[in-house]
């Protein structure tokens, strides 16, 4: 399929270690010159752990068209998606994912860039708030926050990296709604295809891995709870961020939602019913106001 069918650009990037990542650039689609004029902000997206570029594809779609578009890129860390495994499962940690993502913004001119973060990825952009200051633009986070949900981390420790593989995409629909419908009452049955196609890789038209399977080993090196990492939330101070929380989420609660609020003078929230850990962001409602803050924030 050529780019211009994807609607997208893909982008191979050497970190620097040597491993390949996988990136997309979805470029702006003005519908006249004139639209053109208005500096709009691009904006990287990082997927949460077991998760990938095509979990932005259709955000992506929308917010790089139209009136206010804008460039939207993409990244696979290490061990997900396109992008390569890591020979070494201890890689697989947020400081090491984070200089990834920092060296692909270098490399892509993206300094100031707004960051849209699903749960790990939200870790990632707190961590660069702290390591580097004055390098992000906006910044939503969606579904995680400073403190982080015991429930929600035992729930992710008890699939990440033993997940079956299903045998064709009828199966993976199945076993994706079977894992996530009791948290995402608000998802039609008609969506668990689509969402099961953003998990798994695409092998010769059946699901392959859409990760490393080490990155469970990975995930269960943690030793005992996580602290709170309220010195990087404040690291984005100075910056204009949106916070996501699905309703049902077991990993971001409603309270560390209000001790954001407090701390922050310039947060922007949005509760989606209906959803939990993590929101898909595929529903009109939610890309309108994520479009709504990146546009407030563009002149920021």
């Amino acid at each position: 399929m050529t780019a211009a069918l994807q609607s997208f650009d893909e982008i191979p990037f050497i970190q620097r270690n040597g491993l390949k990542l996988y990136a997309r650039r979805y470029r702006a689609r003005h519908p006249s010159p004139e639209d053109a004029r208005g500096r709009t902000r691009p904006l990287l997206c990082l997927a949460g752990l077991t998760r990938n570029s095509r979990d932005f594809h259709e955000i992506a779609i929308n917010l790089s068209h139209g009136p206010r578009a804008r460039d939207v890129y993409t990244l696979d860390s290490r061990g997900r998606g396109h992008s390569d495994y890591d020979s070494n499962w201890r890689n697989y940690t947020v400081p090491s994912e984070m200089q990834d993502a920092v060296d692909f913004m270098i490399a892509r001119g993206l300094e100031g860039a707004a960051i849209l973060g699903t749960s790990r990825g939200g870790l990632i952009a707190m961590v660069m708030a702290a390591a580097q200051p004055g390098f992000l633009g906006p910044v939503i986070l969606n579904d995680i926050g400073p403190v982080i949900e015991r429930d929600g981390l035992s729930r992710i420790a008890s699939y990440v990296g033993r997940t079956p593989l299903p045998r064709d995409w009828k199966e993976a629909a199945a076993l994706v709604r079977d894992m996530n419908g009791t948290a995402f009452t608000a998802v039609p049955e008609s969506e668990w295809e689509p969402i099961a196609r953003q998990l798994f890789n695409d092998r010769q038209g059946r699901p392959a891995p859409g990760y490393d399977a080490k990155l469970g080993q990975a995930f269960s090196s943690i030793d005992g709870p996580i602290p709170p990492l309220w010195a990087q939330f404040d690291a984005l101070k100075h910056i204009p961020v949106m916070v996501i929380r699905g309703l049902n989420s077991d990993l971001l609660s409603q309270a560390t939602v209000e001790a954001m609020r407090r701390r922050h003078p310039d947060l922007t929230e949005l509760a989606i019913a209906g959803q939990g850990h993590a929101p898909w962001l595929r529903d009109k409602a939610s890309t309108s106001e994520i479009r709504r803050f990146l546009e407030r924030t563009d002149q920021s």
